[in-house]
């Protein structure tokens, strides 16, 4: 599809109309839901508004029509009219067989597809009998130590009819090849497998500290990934850049925005450095934010978010056709913003949070349960979070009109401004990287991230924002309903989910069984030759990881094998 940015409406009277006929003509050939749009009152509604007739709207170009590059009001003609974003949720705990269930009735209660999460031992390459993993399996997400766990966690669920997410970075590839695995047992074609893994090393640097190795070598493997999916999976989205684990570190709306954009130029220059196409990979780039609390501050985040992304695109990494320079997000409602004190009071955060999320044009969303400041969701909790997105697409009308908000003064200037803030900050990373002049082994906003990341500087930029703001918490500048104010409650307390020290007694049997059970030399053979790829510059490393996987080899035996020419990785410490 080729792009439309020679059409980009300006802001007189002629240009606007010409957009509105560009959009008109594209609406129009473009499929809709067969669903009402009117009002509660039945009122008509158009598809989408914008300048009266005649009206001369400086620095229109800015906000545009939907569709229709910078893509500020969103990537369809149609918005939600043509297809509603889809409800994803979040879940994982215990062993494979209890999170399956848990699939199962999200998929039965209208969940649009599925989002995993992963426990801590998972997260970090270690098996579930490592001495890492004791007291951690399966408390928060699904302990998975071998394809026959993947083969149980999508037990009755086709993998070929079914977008999954995987939330996973440090061991991302070991554990997509165990799904690619799984899938081919279930006689799927991998060639046609569609959905999302995070892979998204950066951000564990900046903010959530889970990772395997040095950055070299998981950007080397991160880009073999990226290969081989472009090659052999063009569906799929190898890499979802996460913004979510950055906010919910401490950092400002703002620094969200600019640090997960830079990442994602990062890894923009990494697939241009393996020699590939920028307008085929780039569309297997997604990206993941944070719904916050301050409703128009973080829909104006989405809103700049795009048309940030359709920019660099375009003009910096040379992207020509729409899908290049398109910018596909999922949305979590945050995390951070759950109290423990009066829980009932997050129904109603989440709620708000998910809103702003869908008003900024989000693809995909997960709300969060009431109860996850304590634990992880009990089934009723599920339900509830799952219901606030039914009841938001089917009962409010959010879904007839596209960027319903776009031409506001205020949320236009919040658009402006983060944009602005967003761009100061880019420059910045580039300055450390030491410029677009320097010589650079992948690209100048890779060196730049590397360079912070080395020298701590996300790190100590976000815990400033962290600390101003528990500053103003303290002092009641900022407030949390039930928290430092408005703390008398009748609420008692919540019956939580509580995972069984059994859970991990009886994986670490299950997985010795395994173990005895399969072909010791094959699996030995398969590592050896991962071990060889390792040490072998340019030697794509996925298929030698999918053959371990078929061997039944271990995550831990994977990612054990690669770091032993890898290395580890300590962060330097900063204060």
């Amino acid at each position: 599809m080729a792009n439309t940015t020679n059409g980009t409406a300006g802001g007189g009277p002629e240009e606007i109309e010409a957009g509105r006929a560009r959009w008109q003509r594209r609406y129009d050939a473009a499929r809709k839901r067969d669903a009402d749009f009117t009002s509660l009152s039945g009122r008509p509604l158009e598809p989408v508004y914008g300048p009266r007739p005649g009206a001369e709207v400086p620095g229109f170009e800015r906000i545009g029509w939907p569709g229709e590059f910078p893509y500020t009001r969103g990537l369809y003609p149609t918005g939600y009219r043509g297809r509603t974003w889809t409800i994803r949720q979040f879940a994982g705990f215990g062993n494979a067989r209890q999170t399956n269930e848990r699939y199962k009735m999200i998929l039965a209660s209208g969940g649009g597809g599925l989002s995993v999460a992963f426990d801590m031992p998972t997260l970090m390459g270690h098996d579930s009998d490592s001495p890492h993993a004791l007291g951690e399996v399966g408390h928060c997400g699904v302990a998975i130590d071998s394809v026959a766990d993947m083969d149980l966690l999508f037990d009755g669920i086709p993998l070929g009819e079914t977008t999954t997410s995987m939330t996973v970075s440090g061991p991302a590839v070991p554990v997509f090849c165990m799904y690619l695995v799984a899938a081919e047992r279930q006689g799927v074609d991998t060639s046609t497998l569609n959905g999302t893994l995070q892979t998204d090393i950066f951000k564990e640097y900046i903010a959530q500290k889970e990772w395997l190795y040095p950055p070299e070598p998981q950007l080397r493997l991160i880009g073999d990934l990226m290969e081989y999916c472009a090659e052999n999976i063009p569906a799929y989205k190898p890499l979802s850049v996460s913004g979510y684990h950055i906010r919910e570190a401490g950092a400002t709306a703002a620094q969200e925005l600019a640090y997960t954009l830079a990442d994602g130029f990062g890894y923009v220059e990494l697939g241009l450095s393996r020699g590939l196409d920028v307008d085929a990979f780039a569309p297997g780039l997604s990206f993941f934010f944070d719904a916050h609390i301050d409703f128009f501050e973080e829909i104006a985040k989405f809103r700049a978010a795009r048309r940030i992304w359709a920019r660099w695109m375009r003009d910096t990494y040379g992207a020509r056709t729409e899908k290049a320079q398109w910018l596909r997000f999922h949305t979590q409602t945050a995390g951070v913003s759950l109290t423990a004190q009066q829980p009932y009071n997050n129904v109603v955060r989440t709620a708000v949070e998910a809103l702003s999320a869908v008003l900024g044009g989000t693809n995909s969303l997960h709300t969060n349960a009431l109860d996850e400041t304590l634990a992880l969701p009990t089934e009723q909790a599920a339900e509830i979070a799952l219901r606030t997105q039914q009841v938001l697409m089917e009962e409010t009308g959010v879904a007839n009109v596209a960027d319903p908000l776009g031409g506001s003064w205020y949320l236009e200037a919040l658009t402006d401004e983060l944009e602005a803030e967003a761009e100061r900050i880019f420059a910045h990373i580039l300055r450390m990287g030491g410029g677009e002049d320097a010589e650079h082994a992948i690209g100048p906003m890779t060196s730049g991230i590397l360079a912070g990341i080395e020298n701590g500087w996300f790190g100590s930029e976000i815990a400033e924002s962290a600390f101003q703001y528990q500053q103003a918490l303290e002092k009641g500048d900022k407030r949390i309903v039930g928290v430092n104010c408005h703390t008398a409650t009748v609420s008692g307390e919540l019956d939580i989910l509580r995972i069984s020290h059994e859970v991990e007694r009886e994986q670490k049997r299950v997985l010795a069984e395994r173990r005895a059970a399969r072909d010791g030399a094959a699996v030995e053979r398969t590592l050896a030759d991962l071990r060889e790829g390792t040490r072998t510059p340019g030697r794509n490393l996925v298929p030698l990881i999918i053959e371990a996987a078929r061997a039944e080899a271990t995550l831990g035996e994977i990612c054990a094998a690669m770091g032993e020419e890898f290395g580890t990785y300590t962060e330097v410490p900063q204060f």
